[in-house]
């Protein structure tokens, strides 16, 4: 895994050098079938955040993992915000107005101000959430009034073999989302992809199986 860790960081800093980018890229460590242990590796190769697609999966491995942020990355349903609004410090999954009214309402349970970026469908696939990118505007700002959510910025899922053009247009979300709400985070690129959004603007990305290797998904 230090191999396959320091092969992305290489990858990153040349695309940096290519693009003149100086701002930080996070990396998240997309840890689905992942066991603790492993995870426990993540500090040690310059990786601090871990993100789980599943609540029942992130329950089971807090209590396991030391020294790492959690990030909810996968689809969420309302019922199961409670579970995890106080171990998270991001949730990059926002799609819809429920949503937003739950969070909102759990976090203001706890005290709290949740952290979330709004996912945004660019390729308007009917199988995947996320709102389409014509709707990103106006849910933006209904998320941006909600007094216990602090909108960080937009989060996409390209298709397979994406065309660049979603990418920009994910990009001219972002940078509305950083005009008007200050929202600075753009979480887009997973393994097969992630060289491509840095390109264009992204600066967190979340990698699975070329940072921990193919998994057993039976």
């Amino acid at each position: 895994m230090r191999d396959r860790a320091s092969e992305i960081f290489r990858k990153i800093e040349e695309i940096k050098k290519q693009e003149g980018i100086t701002y930080p890229i996070t990396v998240i460590g997309a840890s689905k079938m992942v066991d603790a242990d492993t995870i426990n590796l993540l500090p040690s190769l310059g990786i601090n955040t871990v993100g789980e697609n599943k609540v029942q999966e992130l329950l089971e491995k807090y209590d396991k993992v030391f020294g790492l942020q959690w990030h909810f990355i996968g689809a969420l349903q309302t019922n199961k915000v409670k579970y995890i609004i106080d171990k998270v410090t991001l949730i990059h999954s926002l799609d819809r107005p429920s949503l937003a009214d739950e969070i909102d309402k759990q976090a203001r349970k706890i005290g709290k101000k949740m952290d979330v970026l709004v996912e945004v469908n660019t390729g308007r696939e009917p199988t995947k959430s996320g709102v389409f990118p014509e709707d990103a505007y106006s849910f933006m700002h209904y998320v941006s009034s909600k007094p216990n959510l602090n909108l960080r910025g937009v989060m996409g899922v390209f298709p397979v073999g994406a065309d660049e053009t979603l990418y920009k247009e994910l990009r001219k979300i972002s940078d509305f989302a950083k005009e008007n709400y200050g929202a600075d985070i753009l979480s887009a690129g997973m393994s097969n992809d992630y060289e491509t959004a840095i390109k264009h603007g992204s600066n967190m990305v979340r990698i699975g199986s070329a940072l921990f290797g193919k998994r057993n998904y039976n």
